[in-house]
């Protein structure tokens, strides 16, 4: 081959190699920066009131879905063309129904934010969501699970699934799967959504034919729940179904095993996070949950959602990050449809998205303002999760 054909033949190599290496940055660039929602006719900052569980009980939980929000927050206000800016106002409301209503009522009347994300748990959201109601002031929980809710009026929403959508769908699939035939529930008396969850849990359950031997009892909390596993363990059931927080569940389960629980006898829950499963170590192993979200679920945005937050944080997300991040993506998509930031405006275009791609799936809203999206069965293998089959 002569020099100038060699020269040639290198430059047409150079050339393909630039292209194949800028295709590959596009495609990366494509993974990392998800679909945005433009508020092309809004400009300046938009305060959007955060209540979270700073401290109290759900202060784990509070803590990932303020990593949550804050990474679709980013995402958000960079790409925005025209300078509009998404701002934070935060309260803590302690995990407590009181704190929320407090929450709510200083951001509604001193803060004057058109729209609100939180509260995090049923018994706030059953209390603070009547006060964005009569304010008319949006307000959209990530979070909460307890049926019925935003049926208190057409300015609160929810991202969450809920216990009267993701429960009997569990007990349909486990029971044709396992076949279980005599089983136990223990349920926190306190918490809102675990007493709804385990009176959905019971009506399932009867419906199919299932046989209930106990329902055991305790309040959020609890540090000895002996008394009750063992109980549960006597009679030896063939499955055991939890409705708790989720920061009670990993005690639960430890306590179960070690009182000698056999392994043979699964844990099943409406909803739980990485974060709960890698606290409970080993005695989370064959857990069965029902799920709105999983980070190797191919949804749109998702594994840029997983590899953005991880390379931020340094854990994957977890559930409640990713309703929390899907959370600011959907109120920021009304407010692009709304082109305002009128609270009238915005609840309009919230009651009017469907279909809206999200890292959770194909997004929308029920009559009442509850989401629709398909749940997802997991099982705990090896301390991961697995598509339950």
């Amino acid at each position: 081959m002569s020099i100038h054909r060699f020269a040639q033949f290198a430059l047409v190599w150079t050339i393909f190699a630039l292209i194949a290496g800028l295709s590959a940055c596009d495609q990366i660039g494509q993974l990392l920066i998800p679909t945005t929602p433009q508020m092309e006719g809004l400009t300046g900052e938009i305060p959007i009131g955060l209540v979270l569980p700073i401290t109290g009980q759900l202060a784990a939980l509070g803590s990932r879905m303020g990593e949550g929000f804050e990474l679709a927050r980013e995402e958000i206000n960079h790409s925005q063309l025209n300078g509009a800016k998404i701002t934070f106002i935060i309260e803590d409301d302690g995990t407590t129904p009181e704190g929320a209503v407090e929450a709510f009522n200083k951001l509604i009347h001193q803060d004057r934010v058109p729209a609100i994300l939180g509260p995090a748990s049923s018994s706030a959201a059953r209390e603070a969501f009547p006060i964005a109601q009569q304010n008319q002031v949006v307000a959209l929980s990530p979070t909460s699970g307890a049926s019925g809710l935003s049926a208190i009026g057409d300015y609160v929403f929810r991202a969450s699934l809920t216990a009267d959508v993701v429960i009997p769908n569990s007990v349909k699939l486990t029971h044709a799967k396992l076949d279980y035939q005599r089983v136990a529930t223990i349920v926190d008396t306190v918490e809102l959504v675990a007493r709804n969850s385990d009176q959905v849990w019971q009506e399932a359950l009867t419906e199919s034919g299932v046989e209930i031997l106990t329902t055991e009892t305790f309040q959020s909390g609890d540090t000895d729940l002996s008394e009750q596993l063992n109980r549960i363990k006597d009679l030896n059931p063939d499955a055991i179904f939890i409705s708790a927080l989720p920061t009670d569940m990993p005690d639960i389960m430890i306590q179960a095993r070690e009182l000698g629980i056999p392994y043979s006898i699964p844990f099943i829950v409406a909803q739980v996070s990485a974060d709960e499963v890698r606290a409970a170590g080993d005695a989370a192993e064959g857990l069965i949950t029902a799920a709105s979200w999983l980070s190797t679920a191919d949804t749109p945005g998702n594994q840029a959602f997983v590899h953005n937050y991880t390379e931020k944080y340094g854990v994957e997300p977890s559930i409640w990050a990713a309703q929390s991040y899907a959370s600011l993506y959907i109120l920021a998509e009304a407010i692009a449809n709304a082109q305002s930031t009128d609270s009238e405006a915005i609840r309009d275009a919230m009651a009017n998205l469907s279909d809206l791609d999200t890292v959770l799936g194909r997004f929308s809203f029920n009559a009442v303002g509850d989401t629709v999206y398909d749940p997802i069965m997991l099982i705990v293998k090896d301390g991961e999760f697995h598509p339950f089959e």
